[in-house]
């Protein structure tokens, strides 16, 4: 399994309601983690995103 490119977006703001990037919709734990994550945790956390997307709190700016 490759490694899949990030999904940072260069818009790295917390949102404070729900603690997601307003750029990428990852926890701060999942963007630390990104460097040393295996490919397999990388697509699993990309998988997650899609529903956070979603999220009014995080497309709000």
């Amino acid at each position: 399994m490759d490694h899949p490119p990030s999904p940072c977006t260069g818009t790295c703001t917390l949102d404070p309601l729900s603690a997601l990037c307003r750029g990428c919709a990852r926890t701060m734990d999942e963007i630390m983690a990104w460097p040393s994550a295996s490919a397999a945790r990388k697509h699993a956390i990309l998988a997650a995103l899609g529903p956070r997307h979603q999220s009014v709190s995080v497309r709000s700016k």
